[in-house]
């Protein structure tokens, strides 16, 4: 039987950041992933500033694009460019962010482990056990960060409140695409499919093309794929590296930990149901959660994270409904003066909540917020 104070299952960003906070504060610490790393994940892997605001080490080495442009369309019809004198988002891929967030976390001292499946849980009224890989592990607390079909969540038994979508990308190198039109730039297909968005972003060396949405599209993603690639003047044929994967959302109220188990980022399913993104969510998961067990005191934790990110969640929740059913209607009101600069304080994280913007971006914003009353939010 090996001992330590904290395992966290799954090393992705979630995962990383919570064990490298918890080595920083002291504890003894095992991070084990079923993958071999460096392995690659399925992601449009955009860093807004909001997230990079909670990273727990600087990711600037492996950021390989900034974006400060944004084109919006409705319907592959009408859209909306605009441009920021800041930089909103840095774009990254999955493969290298993981790798330099294992990295960083054992040079801060966490026994890291991959190629190691967990399995066998058992929970205690005060620690765990499991398997990690065929070794039986001891702890005093236990992190489950393995994502939206991992392990630890079904444990314990809290995925009951979990909505999932679902989404699609791929890859096309950049002589597929009229580079000048993406570069820098971010582009979002609204109305395109139900329950979400279709994407363009750029990479180092290539571009991600990408649609999401709710998990019953999930037979028609590719075909919502194609027609998006067609919509960019690139094959379908072109794209490599198509994968698909899910979007675990989390409705209010959800369990986000049970006794000395706590859930961080998609595992607890922290996917922001607008964006579809999940990164700035397991920062601040993993912060918070660190701070619970090393304090031992892990039944502040839900309570710290709904602090933290319910109202944020509850108006993305709002907005993707009415993104969703009225895609035109965001279109009116990003042309409105200042709700560009509302979207873009959000994303660099100058903005918590759309409700603290101020001025001519109000009207148009409360506007939104209105239609989204009639529109259902989860399918």
């Amino acid at each position: 039987m090996e001992r330590f104070d904290v395992l966290v299952v799954g090393a992705g960003p979630a995962g990383s950041a919570t064990a490298m906070h918890l080595a920083r504060g002291g504890a003894g610490v095992l991070l084990a992933d079923k993958a071999h790393f460096p392995r690659d994940k399925p992601c449009g892997g955009g860093l807004t500033g909001r997230a990079l605001r909670h990273a727990p080490c600087d990711v600037g080495p492996v950021v390989e694009h900034v974006v400060d442009r944004m084109v919006v369309r409705a319907a592959y019809g009408s859209k909306v460019a605009k441009v920021s004198p800041r930089t909103l988002i840095r774009m990254t891929q999955r493969r290298r962010l993981d790798q330099h967030l294992v990295e960083q976390a054992v040079a801060a001292g966490v026994e890291f482990r991959d190629g190691a499946a967990v399995g066998d849980v058992e929970v205690r009224e005060d620690a765990v056990e499991a398997s990690v890989d065929g070794t039986r592990v001891a702890a005093a607390f236990l992190v489950g960060a393995d994502g939206a079909n991992g392990v630890v969540a079904r444990a314990i038994g809290v995925d009951a409140g979990i909505v999932r979508g679902v989404a699609l990308e791929g890859n096309v190198s950049w002589d597929a695409l009229v580079r000048h039109s993406y570069e820098e730039t971010a582009w979002v297909e609204l109305g395109v499919v139900p329950g979400g968005y279709g994407w363009v972003f750029p990479k180092g060396d290539h571009a991600n093309l990408g649609v999401g949405g709710w998990m019953s599209e999930g037979p028609k993603l590719r075909a919502h794929l194609d027609r998006l690639a067609r919509e960019h003047r690139v094959d379908p044929a072109r794209l490599e590296s198509v994968r698909g994967h899910r979007l675990p959302m989390r409705r209010l109220g959800t369990p986000a930990a049970r006794g000395h188990v706590l859930l961080v980022g998609d595992a607890a399913g922290l996917v922001d149901p607008l964006s579809g993104d999940g990164i700035y969510e397991a920062f601040v998961s993993a912060r918070l959660a660190a701070e619970a067990i090393l304090t031992a005191s892990p039944e502040t934790y839900e309570e710290t994270l709904g602090a933290a990110l319910d109202r944020h969640i509850a108006s993305s929740w709002k907005a993707k409904a009415a993104a969703d059913r009225y895609p035109r209607a965001c279109l009116w009101a990003l042309r409105a003066p200042g709700v560009f600069g509302a979207v873009a304080g959000l994303l660099r994280g100058d903005l918590a909540h759309p409700g603290e913007a101020h001025g001519l971006a109000r009207p148009p914003l409360r506007a939104l917020s209105r239609l989204a009353r009639h529109a259902s939010p989860t399918p």
